[in-house]
């Protein structure tokens, strides 16, 4: 069995009150406009370089994380796991997991354009 996977890009978590200042400093930071707001949690700001980039509301410590996209999820953790990561929690349809050096990252569905041109295949 064959699954596919890439990095899909970066999540600015903002511990804030006040997500419109963080995401006008990370626009205006990285020179990308901002195109979506969702619920007052999320900003995504233009692509760059093909990668989804986004100003995200957090209740934790602000620091960046990163998305890996699939069109498996399952898969993709199991081997991520077998890697060393560690499951956290799953949330709605990604999980989030942490790395053996104790960074976060997402493991979400496959959802950009290019994904089927740039993700790797993995062997079961």
């Amino acid at each position: 069995m064959t699954h596919r996977s890439r990095l899909a890009g970066f999540i600015i978590d903002c511990e804030t009150e006040d997500l419109d200042a963080a995401a006008d400093f990370w626009s205006a930071a990285l020179g990308s406009a901002q195109r979506d707001k969702e619920r007052g949690k999320y900003v995504v700001l233009d692509a760059q370089r093909g990668l989804h980039v986004e100003v995200q509301k957090v209740e934790h410590q602000s620091r960046v994380h990163l998305d890996i996209e699939t069109d498996d999820i399952e898969a993709e953790v199991a081997r991520l796991e077998a890697l060393g990561a560690r499951q956290i929690r799953k949330v709605r349809s990604w999980v989030v997991m942490e790395a053996p050096t104790g960074h976060r990252f997402c493991v979400i569905p496959a959802e950009t354009d290019d994904f089927n041109a740039e993700a790797t295949a993995w062997q079961a």
